[in-house]
C-alpha cells in the first residue's frame, strides 16, 4: 500500500493511498479524491445528491482533496474549469452505467478472501485455459463462468487466463477496446463477482491471469487525453490509434497509472500475472522500458507467491523475457505464433497471409520442441530475434486461441477444419511439447460454436469496424474473394456474439474429445512432473516426427507423430528410436484409442520393424504402461 501525501494544512491527516489517482475510502471515514489533469486550472469533484466539491491543487499537475461524508457505493464526476460536461474519473474503480456514466466508490476492502494460503502455480506446471467472460456461458456473468471451474479443474487445467475486462463501451465487446482500465466491467457483473471467481478458483488449485491492453485505448469513451493530453504520445502511433505516452514530455504520471494498473489487479483483486496484449506496439525509448517496470510491479503487488507474465509479441523478440541482469525485462513467457501457424498449416495445407513462411513439415515440429521459435532472425528480418537461452516455459503455445480462431473469417475451430484424426493427433503434440500449452473455450470439448470478431458500436463506428476487419482479413487470398466478403459477420450484430456463446451441454456430447484432453494432460504431468525432462527429436518422414524424453531410471519415454500416410520401416537409421538397454517399447497411449474415436491400433514395433498409423500420434514408454 502507498501512501501519497498531497499538498494540505498540517492539521488534516495524510491520505492512506492504493493507486496514484482515483477515489478511496478512508480508515478514518471519508473518501479521498485525487486526479492528474496538468491542462486544467480548477477541479471539482460532483458527488451525486450532494454538492460540488473542489479540489485542492498540488505540484505536478494533481489535484485532491478529501471529502468526509461520502462512503463506498456513491457515484460522482469531475468537472474541469467549470466546463458544461462533467467527466468520469479516469481511475474509476467501477462504471455501472458504462464508459460515458458516473463512477462509483469501491471499497476493495470489503470482499472476504479465503486464499490466505494460496502460493500460486509455478511456471512449469502452467495449463492455461484462455477465457472470454461474455461468451463462456449464456448468462455472460463472472457468477455463471464461475460454475464451470471444478470442470476445468477434473480436466487438469491449472489457470485461467482471462480476455480483458476493464470497462468498454457497447454491450458485447472482446475488451481489447477498453476505456476505464481500472473498473471491471459492468457487463459481466460487479467488482465483488469477480473477487468471487478469483477466490473460487484458487481453492480450486486455479490460477487466474488477466488479458489487459497498455498498447492503446478504446476510440469511444476514451476521456483521457480530456484531463491530460500527455497520456497520449506525439512521436508514436499504431494501427489502432494513437499510442500510449511512456516516453515522451509529461510521461512520468502516465507510467505511474499504467504500472499502478499492473499492480492494481494482482493486488487488490488477487490475479496471479498478466498477458499484455500486442506489446510490439507498445513503444519507449527510455532508459527503463516501461515493460521493465510494470514487471517489477506485478512481481512486488505478488508478495512472493509465484506470479506470470506473458506477452504477445508479434517479433518475437527475447529480450522480453531475459532477466533483469542479462540486460532484459524480466517477463516469463511470449507468446509462439510460430508453434500455431506451422500446424495450421500442417492441418489445413494452407500457405496464404501470414502463414505463407511456414510448410508445416516434420522439421518444423521438431525445431519447435528444441528451440521454441522457428525464426530467430536466420533470415535477416528485422522481427525475430536469437532466443536459443531461453527454457521451454518462456513460450505459450497452442492450437487455438481467441485470435486465430477468428481469423478463419467464419470462426471455425481446429476440429473443424482438419481431419479428425490430423487434429487428434495434432492434439497431443501440443499437449506433451515443451512449452507452456494454452487452450481456448470450448477446445477440450470440440466446441461447435464459432469465435468471430464482435464489438458493439455506435453506427458510424461500427460501419469503420466492419470495413477494417473485412480489409484485415482480405490479407488471406481465400477470404479476399468477393463471396467470402459478402459473407463475412457484422462484428456489431447482436447475433454474430451470439453465435459464439459455448453450449456446455456439449462437454456430454463430445466425451471422446474431452477424454483425448483430459488423459494428455494427465500424461503431460506424468512426463514433465520432475521437473523438465531432456528432450531430443528427429524426422523420419516428411510428415513423421518423433520426441523423447530422457526419464530418471531409465524411464524414457517416445513420442511419434504421424500426419502422412501410414508408414512402414524395416530399416530406421535414427537413434533416438532405439530402446533403452535390456527393455522393450511398449504402448502407452494412443490417438486412436476408441476411447477418443479412433479406429484402434496395431503394435507399433515388432520384429525390428516399425508400423505407424497415417493421421496418429503413439506414446511409448520403456517401463510400464501408464494409461
Amino acid at each position: 500500500m502507498n501512501t501519497i501525501s498531497p499538498q494540505q494544512n498540517s492539521a488534516s491527516p495524510v491520505p492512506i493511498r492504493r493507486l496514484p489517482i482515483g477515489a478511496e475510502l478512508q480508515p478514518d471515514g471519508g473518501v479521498h479524491f485525487r486526479v492528474w489533469t496538468p491542462v486544467s486550472r480548477s477541479v471539482a469533484v460532483e458527488i451525486e445528491g450532494q454538492r460540488s466539491h473542489p479540489l485542492s491543487p498540488e505540484p505536478g499537475g494533481y489535484f485532491s482533496a478529501l471529502i468526509e461524508d461520502v462512503a463506498a457505493g456513491t457515484r460522482y464526476r469531475y468537472r474541469l474549469d467549470g466546463r458544461e460536461m462533467p467527466l468520469p474519473d479516469p481511475a474509476s474503480r467501477f462504471q455501472p452505467d458504462g464508459p460515458h456514466g458516473s463512477s462509483e466508490v469501491i471499497d476493495p476492502a470489503a470482499f472476504g478472501w479465503t486464499d490466505g494460503d494460496w502460493q500460486g502455480v509455478p511456471a512449469e506446471q502452467l495449463i492455461i485455459y484462455e477465457m472470454h467472460i461474455g461468451s463462456f456461458t449464456p448468462e455472460g456473468s463472472w457468477v455463471a463462468a464461475m460454475e464451470h471451474l471444478p470442470a476445468l479443474a477434473e480436466l487438469g487445467v491449472t489457470c485461467i487466463e482471462m480476455m480483458p475486462v476493464a470497462e468498454f463501451p457497447g454491450r458485447f465487446g472482446w475488451g481489447y477496446d477498453g476505456v476505464d482500465l481500472f473498473a471491471p466491467t459492468r457487463l459481466y457483473g460487479k467488482p465483488d463477482d469477480l473477487r468471487r471467481f478469483v477466490d473460487r478458483a484458487h481453492a480450486l488449485g486455479l490460477a487466474v491471469i488477466l488479458d489487459v491492453v497498455y498498447n492503446h485505448l478504446g476510440p469511444d469513451g476514451n476521456y483521457l487525453t480530456a484531463f491530460a493530453p500527455a497520456y497520449m504520445s506525439e512521436r508514436h502511433a499504431t494501427e489502432w490509434g494513437e499510442a500510449l505516452n511512456f516516453d515522451g514530455p509529461g510521461s512520468g504520471p502516465v507510467r505511474e497509472f499504467f504500472v499502478a494498473n499492473a499492480g492494481y489487479w494482482i493486488d487488490e483483486y488477487h490475479f496471479d500475472g498478466l498477458r499484455l496484449d500486442a506489446t510490439h506496439r507498445i513503444y519507449d525509448d527510455s532508459d527503463d522500458h516501461i515493460l521493465a517496470a510494470i514487471s517489477r510491479r506485478v512481481r512486488a503487488a505478488g508478495g512472493g507467491r509465484s506470479t506470470f507474465i506473458a506477452a504477445e509479441n508479434d517479433a518475437q523478440v527475447a529480450r522480453l523475457v531475459r532477466a533483469p541482469e542479462a540486460n532484459g525485462y524480466g517477463l516469463d513467457a511470449l507468446w509462439n505464433d510460430d508453434f500455431h501457424h506451422a500446424a495450421r498449416v500442417a492441418l489445413t495445407g494452407r500457405r496464404e497471409g501470414y502463414y505463407s513462411r511456414f510448410l508445416g513439415r516434420a522439421s518444423e515440429f521438431v525445431a519447435l520442441a528444441k528451440h521454441g521459435f522457428l525464426f530467430q532472425g536466420q533470415d535477416n528480418r528485422d522481427r525475430e530475434t536469437a532466443a536459443l537461452d531461453l527454457p521451454a516455459s518462456a513460450c505459450v503455445i497452442y492450437l487455438e486461441n481467441h485470435d486465430q480462431v477468428a481469423h478463419s473469417g467464419a470462426g471455425l475451430r481446429g476440429h473443424q477444419l482438419a481431419s479428425p484424426g490430423c487434429w487428434r493427433a495434432m492434439t497431443a503434440y501440443f499437449l506433451l511439447a515443451p512449452g507452456v500449452p494454452l487452450l481456448f473455450q470450448g477446445q477440450e470439448f470440440a466446441a461447435s460454436s464459432p469465435f468471430l470478431f464482435f464489438a458493439d458500436h455506435q453506427e458510424e463506428l461500427g460501419q469503420s469496424v466492419k470495413k477494417g476487419r473485412a480489409e484485415f482479413l482480405a490479407q488471406f487470398a481465400s477470404l479476399a474473394s468477393p463471396e467470402m466478403q459478402a459473407r463475412l459477420d457484422d462484428p456489431g450484430a447482436v447475433e454474430t456474439f451470439q453465435r459464439c456463446v459455448l453450449d456446455h451441454d456439449e462437454r456430454e456430447r463430445n466425451r471422446a474429445t474431452l477424454a483425448l484432453h483430459r488423459d494428455l494432460i494427465r500424461l503431460r504431468r506424468e512426463i514433465f512432473g520432475a521437473g523438465a525432462p531432456k528432450i531430443d527429436g528427429a524426422t523420419i518422414g516428411v510428415d513423421a516426427w518423433v520426441l523423447r524424453y530422457f526419464g530418471p531410471d531409465r524411464d524414457d519415454r517416445l513420442l511419434i507423430v504421424n500426419l502422412g500416410r501410414d508408414l512402414l520401416l524395416e530399416t530406421v537409421a535414427e537413434p533416438l528410436l532405439a530402446p533403452v538397454e535390456e527393455r522393450a517399447w511398449r504402448l502407452a497411449w494412443s490417438s486412436e484409442d476408441p476411447n477418443y474415436g479412433g479406429s484402434g491400433t496395431p503394435e507399433p514395433a515388432r520384429g525390428g520393424v516399425w508400423r505407424l498409423l497415417g493421421q496418429a500420434a503413439i506414446v511409448l514408454t520403456s517401463g510400464e504402461p501408464t494409461l
